[in-house]
């Protein structure tokens, strides 16, 4: 009888996890999904899964992609690709939302005429700064300088894989949500004990005062994209019962630059990750999902932080998809959980650990 028991028990846990999920083995290692917004090859994006990835203590249970810096299509052969190179294969990749929950681009664009012009508008083009390599076709597939993956995305959707991943490991996993929230947002309501099963959320996302001559934020110092691209989602999921929620925000992602020096120094080691950036990685700016991968594995390297509110404007208006924060004295009653924002960052330390992390080897600890 207990070994039927016990049989039973483990085909439900295999039939609720899926065939596609990773199952974590026992020990000290930390449970993580990546929900990104995987534009490449290299850059932010791509970096930021890569120091999850080459963390010995870390397990990562899957990546979900969702329609941000560049269309879902697109995200997902790259990041299929990047795991290829770096010899990650193990690690499954989901599918996830190929349009935000309200937004639309053409109503988005025509607003431009009255609310000004918009500096980043990722996948969508039309922006200033826009790459003349993004289509404006959701299913095409851009150009692929590291070549085109041999490997396929899961059959499962992104959300209920985020949902399966939560539940198999109750209080354990924390979801590290890069991109626009989106593929968030429709886990809550398709289950709303989501939120509350994970372990943490953490968050590149949100613009709270950034000190900086950055033209995109002087005029707009509340406008960041990840929020802005799906305000909704980011408004149900900044709402949702977390347990913890830690934010990177502009205003902190603003102090780092990934630089020409920190490349030459990642290309003199010859590991997998130090490789495929060396060959492939051309971007060269603000290391916004870096800061908030980085952060997670080694929180001393933050200075300063500040508990607030978020949300996300949805009025439709021309702040609409800006970000709201209040304290806890001017919160409105129906706020959010508190959240960790991290404000300054020890930058040397950050650097220098960056790094060593993409010299090393997976099978290798940080320094």
């Amino acid at each position: 009888m207990q070994l039927h028991l016990l049989i039973t028990a483990l085909v439900g846990i295999w039939l609720s996890i899926g065939p596609g999920t990773a199952v974590a083995e026992p020990g000290d290692q930390r449970l993580v999904v990546i929900d990104q917004d995987g534009s490449g090859p290299g850059g932010s994006n791509q970096r930021s899964m890569m120091l999850l990835l080459q963390a010995p203590d870390v397990q990562v249970l899957g990546i979900t992609m969702v329609t941000g810096n560049a269309w879902m299509t697109t995200e997902v052969a790259h990041t299929l690709r990047m795991l290829e190179l770096i010899g990650r294969t193990d690690v499954p990749v989901y599918k996830g939302a190929t349009f935000p929950l309200v937004r639309e681009r053409r109503r988005t664009l025509a607003a431009q005429q009255y609310s000004g012009k918009v500096a980043w508008l990722g996948a969508w083009g039309g922006g200033e700064s826009t790459s003349s390599k993004i289509t404006t076709d959701p299913y095409a597939l851009d150009d692929l300088p590291e070549g085109k993956p041999s490997t396929a995305a899961q059959a499962e959707d992104a959300a209920h894989f985020l949902i399966d991943a939560v539940h198999a490991h109750p209080g354990q996993v924390t979801v590290f949500a890069a991109g626009p929230l989106t593929n968030l947002a429709l886990a809550q309501r398709i289950d709303p004990t989501f939120a509350k099963t994970a372990k943490a959320l953490v968050i590149m996302g949100g613009s709270i005062a950034p000190s900086t001559d950055a033209a995109e934020f002087t005029t707009t110092p509340s406008h960041e994209f990840n929020f802005w691209f799906d305000p909704e989602a980011a408004h149900i999921v900044l709402t949702a019962p977390w347990q913890s929620i830690t934010v990177t925000p502009v205003d902190i992602s603003l102090q780092t630059w990934y630089s020409d020096a920190m490349q030459k120094q990642i290309a003199a080691s010859d590991s997998p990750a130090a490789q495929y950036l060396a060959q492939y990685d051309t971007e060269r700016y603000y290391m916004w999902d870096e800061i908030a991968a980085l952060a997670w594995l080694q929180p001393d390297l933050i200075d300063t932080m500040r508990t607030l509110y978020l949300d996300a404007d949805i009025s439709h208006g021309p702040s609409y998809g800006n970000t709201l924060a209040w304290t806890e004295k001017s919160k409105p009653v129906d706020a959010g959980p508190a959240a960790t924002v991290q404000m300054t960052l020890h930058r040397k330390a950050f650097d220098r650990a960056f790094i060593q992390r993409m010299q090393a080897t997976p099978d290798e600890p940080a320094q």
